[in-house]
């Protein structure tokens, strides 16, 4: 195909990508290049890493954060270190060319770092993450999105929503080229402890999934070497979904499924990019500073890293409440043939057996359900908070596990652990060529 005055390969584009809808690859490639202008805007000389459905999106994804080493000439990169000490070359997308080269790869949704090739120490976007609770209405994800533009709005800040093309929200905001990740993530944790004060009964900033009510904003999202999903990504759901742009007054009625692969072109050619001024709308962070330092004051301890980030000064313990609580917990077993059970080595006071480890969310899902249908008696008294569902990092890509919360279920109705109903090994592989 020649775009944007290159030659550009796409290689098998009548394999079908998403089956249930009967998308194929090169259906995707056209869809890109419908909304190029928008998806630009949202990569423009950003690092990105590539995250390859080479199967489609039914099949499993992996991460590949160092660019192809055979690439065309064109294809432009930007060398990123981590917090881990380790660096890689990333591809960086400043055309549509480049859009569609990395799409022909198998990225079938784009995720890019919060800043420039230009400047890779100073984030020129925060990012707010409005993710759902299980059981969570998506009404409830509107009303928080409102509630964080409320926030946004006091603070100097132009808010940018658009879905998440999944079951969450996204606001981005641009911010000056002033403050190093942990300060733009400072702020986050503190626009989401204000979102959560003013609405407490449907937003939370609450880390551990066994504290979490209604929706939670994670502010974890704007440390270093997170990434998320862009605008116009399109997402790998049955009915391949996008991560769609919104204007404000479209936030209160809008409906996640109607933004797909086939629709979102026409609206992009009718009404053009919601986010297109998100490049002029450029915004400080201080006021959110001064709310951080103000909570800082009044004895907030910083909330918690991810786990595989090094412990913080002023952070919190990072312990789940359940044992900060109560030493006196006990581990709980593994499952037969298992040597870690649900919490690993971690002692916890709360009854929780572990039901799957799956490559795929869908696997371990249909694990659920079987463990469920074996038993019937425990199902009632089960609330959707109950189901814990991780997506585990693997070496290349995530892998899944379930895990069930029995506080609310009488106790002698709970069933002890049982063999895993999906067992997934994702070292296997690795452990071989040794």
């Amino acid at each position: 195909m020649q775009i944007a005055g290159r030659e550009v390969q796409i290689t098998n584009p009548d394999k079908v990508f998403f089956p249930a809808a009967g998308y194929s690859k090169g259906d995707l490639v056209d869809y890109y290049l419908a909304v190029a202008e928008g998806a630009v805007r949202a990569l423009f000389n950003r690092p990105m890493a590539l995250k390859r459905f080479v199967q489609g999106a039914e099949g499993e994804a992996f991460f590949q954060k160092r660019a192809p080493a055979v690439r065309p000439p064109w294809i432009e990169t930007a060398m990123l270190t981590f917090p881990s000490g380790r660096t890689a070359e990333e591809i960086v997308v400043r055309d549509a060319a480049q859009l569609a080269w990395v799409v022909n790869l198998g990225c079938i949704d784009l995720n890019p770092h919060p800043v420039r090739a230009d400047d890779l120490d100073h984030p020129d976007e925060l990012r707010i993450d409005l993710d759902p609770t299980p059981g969570v209405p998506w009404s409830q994800v509107r009303e928080a999105a409102l509630v964080a533009k409320g926030v946004l709005d006091d603070m100097g800040l132009t808010g940018w929503p658009k879905t998440s093309g999944s079951r969450g929200m996204h606001i981005y905001c641009r911010i000056e080229r002033r403050w190093i990740y942990p300060e733009v993530r400072r702020a986050a944790v503190a626009l989401a402890r204000e979102i959560e004060r003013r609405a407490p009964e449907i937003a939370t900033s609450k880390w551990w999934k066994e504290e979490r009510r209604g929706v939670f904003l994670d502010y974890n999202q704007n440390a270093k070497d997170r990434t998320i999903a862009s605008a116009y990504s399109v997402r790998p759901m049955p009915d391949a979904r996008v991560s769609t742009p919104l204007r404000w007054d479209e936030v209160p009625d809008c409906e996640p499924e109607a933004f797909t692969l086939a629709t979102v072109p026409a609206r992009f050619a009718a009404i053009g990019d919601p986010a297109a001024g998100i490049d002029a709308a450029v915004g400080s962070l201080e006021a959110l500073l001064e709310l951080a330092a103000r909570h800082e004051a009044a004895g907030l301890p910083d909330a918690p890293w991810p786990p595989n980030y090094p412990r913080q000064p002023g952070e919190e313990p990072r312990v789940q409440p359940s044992r900060a609580r109560n030493r006196s917990g006990a581990v709980p077993p593994a499952a037969p043939g298992k040597r870690a059970g649900p919490t690993g080595r971690r002692r916890t006071t709360v009854p929780l057996v572990e039901i799957a480890r799956a490559r795929t969310e869908k696997e371990a899902r249909k694990g659920l359900e079987r463990w469920k249908a074996g038993h019937p008696e425990v199902v009632p008294y089960l609330e959707p908070a109950d189901v814990l569902v991780d997506a585990m990092r693997g070496r290349s890509s995530a892998w899944y596990r379930i895990r069930v919360n029995l506080t609310h279920v009488p106790a002698e109705l709970r069933p002890s652990q049982e063999p895993l109903e999906v067992d997934y090994d994702p070292w296997a592989a690795y452990r071989g060529r040794r």
